[in-house]
């Protein structure tokens, strides 16, 4: 048990994909912008109340390059554009799109706090189908849509110029009736906190509280540029693409713009760098020595993989071993890594928003203080290392989380057991005493590049990504020309992140078609016709896989309530906001879906993002569509329950000839639960029953789950549990 106290590195990893086009200088998406105002300004400005707190800050350059490019005003996103413009001049797709895009935010945190901004939602509507929208527009008068311009560009704001800046304060507080006037002013107020961005994070690193680091320049994966085949490592039967991608001097450029960019903006070199998605592999350690970088970072999953790869044969690894630095090698250099705490970092990523503010934070601090009991009295300064999106997770905690920071940073500087700490100060004290002659190829997530690689799409892009590069290399142009920076750009890890069936979102077809837009503009640059294969969308319909199939027999309650964790625990699971993807999404009706049967019953259970009886919805349906293909029957049934005004009827339609029943077993309460009897489908034991989700309303599908293809259970036998027992 170790009596001294924690070193604490806390790095915040700020990223967005690259939005821009070169050719036309317009960013197809405004996220860059928005989340500028938000979260790059206040998550350094914060700290300026607790100078005795050290953070860590990898910026990822093409980030910045963007940010840069807003201060031209021949640079602008569509949501800009349609800010600006008069509203009495806006067309009806304008509107349309207005209305569709201008509530992009998280409801509860960014917009039910501003009444006009929530009035102007309800009228709308929470929940409106594509032709809705039509007829919703027309009825938004020029006021209310120069309120909503307003709005949209208000609300992004971060707590910051919020709480301290005189204009964005007096805005707010005038709520609406907003004028032209008032429009332009929160424009230019953006532009201003985006000026403001890398020159205070230059000064918070002069004066010595925070260390930058960087990612390769375009946010590549690293070791997929040096070699595709290097998946293999952790997944020996991928499928890759035809012909390998093997251009290592990519990678070495990729690294070495990142190091040029950050010398001519923060004065000095970069002495660390997060290689996107903390992937490694063996094969980039002389790429970073020679560019000059001393450190990197990647997920605790590398070091154990790394270690067994060494001959150690583990499943685990002991705090003394985890929490310290070590020196990875191959070809005779040498660079040092630092392995970050995938729970820790997770709670604040994605848990810690839904809890109370001190029971989080002393959570957290009670995580710290476990690993430092765990750790051995030998005198050595154990380094426990946090890392994680820096930007993504404040729209979800209270208040953009002005107040979880506040108290997270307190609780930091107070804790005489904690001393939070720069990477590179430490490793300068702390140099590493173990060496990696071996580095596990993979990524933070599940230690490998599956995201990224093997699948039908993705291969398809690291083809075409081939096919461009071997007519930029015959073209013999210079490796600074605009082309090259296109080629680069596509890249980037973002486009293979909605490739494949692991990810998928509202915005698929603009990743698709910002891929492949990149790669056409190489070929206009070159003066060449673009492939035909380039018009073609790669991202396909393909179908999202539950979280987890049904493992074994049911028989909840049935009372809208969830009775006790086990009731439901061995059921199907659908998560709406996997399959959703994206962050910035409208809210779904439907949160969770969950499925499983007894030997008797079909069972669904939907959990709402709104109460059933909602007064907004004034007609509710779900419906399932049920398919018994065996003995190919192809027999579909429609189960549905209208919910208006508390009513409710559930009932079973048999679409072949029309005839209905109603069902008696089911509860409507903070969850909504139903029991199909396996006899009202006409169902066998071993029949397939195939079924989705759909969300109506005035007869218009507001949602469906899964978007584009059905879930899937097989009717139990009665020798069910006996089967299940030799499995």
């Amino acid at each position: 048990m170790s009596s001294r106290p924690l070193n604490l590195a806390i790095l915040w990893h700020m990223h967005q994909p690259f939005y821009k086009d070169l050719v036309t200088n317009e960013f197809i998406l405004p996220w860059v912008r928005l989340h500028a105002i938000k979260d790059y300004y206040d998550m350094l400005v914060v700290l300026d109340k607790f100078p005795e707190v050290k953070v860590n800050f990898n910026l990822v350059p093409s980030l910045l390059l963007q940010i840069e490019d807003y201060a031209d005003p021949k640079n602008s996103d569509q949501c800009l554009s349609l800010t600006l413009k008069d509203p009495g001049e806006l067309t009806l797709s304008e509107r349309v799109f207005i209305l569709r895009n201008f509530f992009m935010a998280n409801w509860e945190i960014m917009i039910r706090p501003y009444p006009r901004y929530w009035d102007l939602l309800m009228k709308r509507g929470r929940f409106v189908s594509p032709a809705e929208l039509k007829k919703v527009a027309e009825r938004f008068s020029k006021q209310e849509l120069l309120d909503l311009q307003v709005w949209f560009n208000l609300a992004w704001f971060g707590f910051i110029y919020k709480s301290e800046d005189q204009t964005i304060i007096d805005l707010i507080n005038k709520g609406k009736y907003f004028s032209h006037e008032d429009k332009l002013a929160v424009v230019l107020k953006q532009k201003e906190v985006m000026a403001k961005i890398i020159p205070a994070y230059r000064a918070a690193q002069d004066r010595g509280q925070v260390e930058l680091s960087v990612s390769p320049f375009y946010h590549p994966i690293l070791p997929l540029l040096c070699d595709s085949n290097s998946a293999r490592e952790a997944m020996p039967d991928i499928r890759l693409p035809n012909v390998p991608f093997r251009h290592p001097e990519d990678a070495e450029a990729q690294i070495r713009l990142a190091v040029e960019y950050y010398q001519g903006r923060f004065g000095k070199q970069p002495a660390g760098m997060w290689p996107s998605e903390g992937s490694v592999s063996e094969q980039i350690i002389p790429l970073l020595s020679k560019a000059g970088i001393k450190w990197i970072g990647t997920d605790e999953g590398i070091l154990l993989q790394s270690l067994n790869k060494m001959g150690r044969h583990r499943t685990s690894l002991p705090a003394e071993e985890i929490y310290q630095p070590y020196l990875a090698e191959h070809d005779g250099a040498e660079v040092s890594m630092v392995f970050r705490n995938h729970f820790i970092s997770d709670q604040v990523g994605f848990v810690y928003y839904r809890w109370k503010v001190g029971d989080a934070v002393a959570d957290f601090m009670g995580h710290l203080n476990n690993i430092r009991l765990s750790l051995p009295e030998d005198g050595k300064e154990y380094l426990v290392t946090v890392i994680l999106d820096g930007e993504n997770a404040w729209e979800y905690y209270p208040n953009q989380g002005q107040q979880f920071l506040a108290a997270f940073y307190d609780g930091l500087r107070c804790n005489p057991m904690v001393r939070t700490v720069k990477i590179g100060d430490y490793l300068s004290a702390n140099p590493p005493t173990k060496r990696l002659s071996r580095l596990f190829a993979g990524s933070w997530i599940d230690n490998n590049f599956k995201i990224w690689i093997g699948h039908e799409e993705d291969n398809s892009a690291w083809n075409y990504l081939n096919e461009a590069r071997l007519v930029l290399h015959d073209a013999n142009v210079d490796k600074t020309s605009l082309a090259w920076q296109e080629f680069y750009i596509a890249e980037g890890s973002d486009w293979f992140w909605w490739y494949g069936d692991d990810h998928s979102s509202d915005n698929d077809a603009e990743f698709d078609l910002l891929f492949r837009k990149h790669l056409k503009n190489v070929y206009q640059l070159l003066g060449r016709p673009s492939p035909s294969y380039l018009e073609m969308p790669i991202k396909k319909i393909h179908k999202i896989r539950p979280v987890r199939e049904p493992a074994y027999l049911i028989e909840p309650v049935l009372d809208g309530e969830i009775t006790n964790y086990y009731e439901w625990l061995a059921a199907g699971h659908f998560d709406i906001a996997k399959a959703n993807g994206a962050m910035h999404q409208f809210e779904t009706i439907l949160n969770q879906l969950y499925f499983g049967f007894s030997l008797k019953n079909l069972y669904f259970r939907l959990d709402l993002g709104l109460p059933a009886y909602n007064p907004e919805m004034q007609v509710l349906a779900y419906v399932f569509i049920l398919r018994n293909d065996s003995r190919h029957l192809h027999v579909q049934a429609e189960i549905s329950f209208s919910l208006p005004a508390k009513q409710y009827v559930f009932k079973v339609k048999n679409l072949a000839d029309g005839a209905e029943k109603e069902l008696q077993l089911f509860a409507v309460g903070r969850i909504i639960e139903a029991a199909i009897p396996f006899a009202d489908l006409a169902a066998q034991p071993g029949d397939s029953i195939e079924f989705s989700v759909s969300i109506l309303k005035h007869g218009e599908e507001l949602e469906r789950w899964p978007r584009d293809s059905m879930l899937n259970v097989v009717v139990p036998s009665e020798n069910y549990a006996l089967e299940q027992w030799f499995v």
